[in-house]
């Protein structure tokens, strides 16, 4: 097993990360206050803190598609993915990048989706074709 990772970001509405992160997302809360929550995303602890918005995003072009820098997310099984992908839908959610392929055919290929958060925050989940190209650099997936 591979130890959880611990990531704390800014959000300037805390019930909206609730919102969010809990109920469409549908992570577990942990511990909060008034000041910050702890979410279970998938056995990895994210920590929503109470702090302004900062305006300044960047994007990086990778295969076509303006990607959102700075971004977090997760490596899901393709099923997981796409019912992500539908709850997120039927939520309402507004995709940065909407669900798709990427890399076709290619080392690594992958179905992806990006989104904000309601404080600003980028969201990357993503699927692996093969789950051992995660790391792949080539077309021999090596």
């Amino acid at each position: 097993m591979r130890p959880p990772f611990h990531l704390a970001f800014p959000v300037d509405d805390l019930e909206a990360a609730r919102q969010f992160y809990g109920g469409l997302l549908g992570c577990r809360e942990g511990r909060s206050s008034d000041r910050w929550i702890d979410f279970d995303l998938h056995g990895h602890q994210i920590v929503a803190h109470l702090a302004p918005r900062d305006s300044a995003r960047a994007h990086n072009p990778v295969d076509g598609h303006d990607v959102p820098v700075p971004h977090f997310g997760l490596v899901l099984d393709p099923a997981a993915w796409r019912d992500l992908a539908d709850r997120l839908r039927a939520g309402g959610a507004e995709f940065v990048i909407e669900p798709h392929t990427r890399f076709a055919g290619q080392a690594g290929e992958q179905s992806t989706f990006f989104l904000y958060d309601p404080s600003g925050n980028a969201l990357e989940f993503k699927a692996f074709a093969d789950p051992a190209q995660l790391f792949a650099t080539d077309r021999s997936g090596q």
